[in-house]
């Protein structure tokens, strides 16, 4: 997705906007996936919380891919 937000004069591209607003929804589902006890069948918590994010961020943009 290419393109850029304006804030208050500042251009930031789409994507940064995109990762910002996904790593408050990636946090509250790493919590929710704890209270559950998910963790304790992931073998690296590292490693899955990274896939998690980009998955959150992949679904970010495909939903506001038709906004752009």
């Amino acid at each position: 997705m290419i393109g850029e937000a304006s804030f208050f004069g500042l251009y930031l591209p789409w994507v940064m906007v995109l990762a910002a607003c996904a790593l408050p929804a990636t946090w509250a589902v790493r919590r929710l996936l704890a209270v559950t006890g998910f963790y304790r069948w992931v073998w690296h918590p590292a490693l899955f919380d990274m896939a998690l994010y980009l998955l959150v961020l992949f679904a970010l943009s495909h939903a506001t891919s038709s906004l752009h």
